[in-house]
């Protein structure tokens, strides 16, 4: 079965976007995988169709309405969907390798995309969404970042990628930054490759590469590195 992504959004048009270029387009067209973009307008009702209301409390901006929203979810994936409810939200859990590779190992993902101030925390509540960034920072809204999610994941799909071993030796796969790499030409601004990579050595290359990405890690993300030593001890 293929992975069936399911996005609900007010600006459906924003898909598939870059997602129908590259490896994932030629993922799609080969049917690894598939995307329905949904508008949430669609199941409002009333003359003005309206999504959103003022915030209970008072405040600045608008809130996503949780029936129109329910409306929106209960259609496109129903109680026997196993698919997981992900949120795009700075709030959420931030993404990482091990929840990517989680998501491209099941059948799909519906994503609900968010905007202006949020949605009701009812709707959050009740349909026991998993609210996930991609970072710190706030978009004007969800659609970039369920482009970025399914992107990470598409990548990992069986198929995808022509060779596999690509996905294995990424940043963030064993909780290291990716060694630097290097190509033709030999010398390039009188900055040459490093002679360990030309020696055909394996085990040398795989230490030297090994090494770099510890130091990598070390110097850059230190959160990444210090979550290695916990783990480890």
């Amino acid at each position: 079965m293929s992975f069936r992504a399911t996005v609900l959004s007010l600006y459906p048009e924003m898909f598939p976007g870059a997602l129908d270029l590259s490896l994932a387009g030629k993922a799609r067209a080969a049917g690894l995988w598939s995307l329905d973009a949904v508008q949430i307008r669609d199941y409002a009702t009333g003359k003005h169709r309206n999504v959103d209301d003022t915030p209970a409390g008072g405040g600045a901006g608008m809130v996503m309405r949780a029936d129109v929203l329910a409306r929106a979810l209960d259609d496109v994936a129903g109680p026997e969907d196993p698919r997981p409810k992900l949120l795009m939200s700075p709030r959420g859990r931030p993404l990482d390798q091990a929840r990517v590779r989680a998501l491209a190992a099941g059948p799909g993902a519906v994503i609900l995309c968010g905007r202006f101030e949020g949605i009701d925390q009812r709707l959050i509540d009740a349909r026991a969404l998993e609210e996930v960034s991609i970072g710190d920072y706030i978009l004007s809204g969800g659609e970039p970042a369920a482009l970025v999610l399914l992107d990470a994941v598409i990548r990992l799909l069986p198929g995808v990628m022509g060779n596999e071993q690509s996905g294995e030796e990424e940043s963030f796969e064993g909780g290291l930054l990716e060694h630097p790499q290097y190509t033709r030409p030999q010398t390039f601004e009188g900055e040459p490759i490093p002679d360990v990579l030309l020696s055909g050595n394996h085990a040398k290359i795989a230490a030297w590469r090994r090494g770099e990405a510890e130091k990598l890690t070390r110097e850059r993300r230190p959160d990444l590195w210090a979550g290695r030593d916990a783990s480890e001890t």
